[in-house]
């Protein structure tokens, strides 16, 4: 496979530096911004009481509800606000620090990792639809599914999770001091680079893959062989695409002008939830280094995917809602 990938990127070499532009651009102007600040105070964060101070205040909310320790909040908050793969690389912290069991950890994972709302408004609602309504329907159908998602993962938790104790530390060993503050905001900022250097790389490969797909014809070919099926093909393209490599995937919806606008926007809940392969992939090296399992997370984006399209389709049934022509 790989040997055949390196032979595609020759035959399709004028294409691919195409897609390799495109996919940087999308990364420098896209990501970097919307991203890298949050990276770097995630970080800053691990260094303070925060962590082990909302354990201890939540927990009697979050254990009733999602089945998991109260320090679970701390990643899902994180993960709402700035997006991939924030909510991952906060799992991974807490599970290090022995604050949730295995268990607990990947149930987190399926439901603390959710695209930004910076993301969905401002790149999917005002720069694809152009309608900032489109993208707050979407951002809360997103939330509401991933947080339905948590509560249903959290019944499959064994039983003697559930009355699971943590002695959540009240300082921090590593704790920033006025002394060690440059060494801590230049090892935050380096940890930082490392992850969006790691998210450009998948950016720029996934756009290199759909662009071999396009050209060599083959997502169109499969696009012909289901649109008897689902109809337009030009949806099952975009479609195919989102569930590659999300972002080109929703700006491929977006453009596909038809009457029925909300069928735009229901497939668009749906890839926004699932996310797509290459950013399963992204999660997948955060967490390979603890030893996670990503079959939950699998399962949760699945189901955030089904119950988010579900939801987006309650509301658009609105008459305020009404986007079709």
């Amino acid at each position: 496979m790989f040997l055949l990938f390196i032979i595609l990127l020759l035959v399709f070499s004028n294409s691919n530096i195409v897609a390799t532009k495109s996919g940087l651009k999308l990364w420098a102007n896209s990501v970097v911004p919307s991203l890298f600040p949050f990276l770097v105070a995630t970080e800053l964060l691990s260094y303070t009481n925060i962590v082990s101070f909302i354990g201890r205040k939540l927990d009697k909310f979050m254990r009733p509800i999602f089945n998991v320790p109260g320090i679970s909040a701390y990643p899902f908050i994180l993960g709402m606000i700035s997006g991939y793969p924030v909510g991952a690389k906060s799992v991974c912290q807490i599970y290090k620090e022995g604050l949730c069991t295995k268990r607990e950890a990947e149930i987190m994972l399926a439901y603390t990792n959710n695209s930004g709302p910076l993301f969905i408004i401002g790149t999917v609602g005002i720069s694809m639809f152009g309608n900032t309504t489109i993208g707050l329907i979407l951002l809360f159908t997103h939330i509401l599914a991933s947080i339905s998602v948590g509560i249903i993962l959290g019944k499959f938790l064994e039983k003697k999770d559930n009355h699971a104790k943590y002695n959540f530390p009240r300082t921090n060993k590593k704790i920033i001091t006025f002394s060690s503050l440059g060494e801590v905001l230049g090892n935050s900022i380096l940890n930082s680079i490392k992850t969006i250097l790691m998210i450009g790389g998948f950016v720029v490969i996934f756009s290199v893959v759909i662009s071999i797909l396009n050209h060599s014809g083959l997502l169109n070919l499969f696009a012909k062989f289901l649109s008897p099926i689902f109809g337009n093909s030009e949806f099952i393209s975009g479609f195919i695409t989102g569930i590659i490599e999300l972002t080109n995937g929703l700006n491929n919806i977006s453009n596909i002008h038809v009457k029925a606008i909300s069928t735009n926007i229901l497939i668009c809940a749906f890839l926004l939830g699932f996310a797509g392969i290459s950013i399963m992939l992204q999660i997948l090296s955060v967490i390979s280094k603890e030893k996670l399992s990503i079959k939950p997370y699998i399962a949760g984006k699945i189901l955030q995917a089904i119950l988010g399209t579900l939801y987006t389709f309650v509301i658009l049934q609105i008459p305020i809602f009404n986007f079709n022509l």
